[in-house]
């Protein structure tokens, strides 16, 4: 998950750099974790979750987009073993159900 959120810019609506930590994630209940928030945010672990249940109801769109992205048998199976051949899978199978 770490390497996951150092990827993430935020684009500014005014001049500077994009931020790097969003507003908002919306994510499983294990990344609530404390193991997890201290890996993500240091020793102290951040701030404590929030819970919002109108924010959470969009969740859904993520799973149903993993759920669609499973009829792809590489990126369900896990089958490259080297992280650039994979996002390399996944950029090509949202390209294709981008398409359809």
């Amino acid at each position: 998950m770490v390497p996951l959120l150092d990827g993430i810019r935020v684009a500014r609506t005014g001049p500077g750099r994009p931020r790097r930590r969003p507003e908002v994630v919306i994510a499983d209940k294990a990344y609530s974790h404390p193991s997890t928030r201290r890996a993500a945010h240091g020793s102290r672990g951040g701030r404590p979750p929030a819970f919002d249940a109108e924010l959470y109801k969009q969740r859904n769109v993520v799973e149903r987009c993993f759920n669609r992205l499973k009829q792809f048998r590489d990126l369900a199976t896990r089958y490259a073993k080297r992280a650039a051949y994979y996002q390399a899978e996944l950029t090509i199978a949202a390209i294709i159900l981008w398409l359809r």
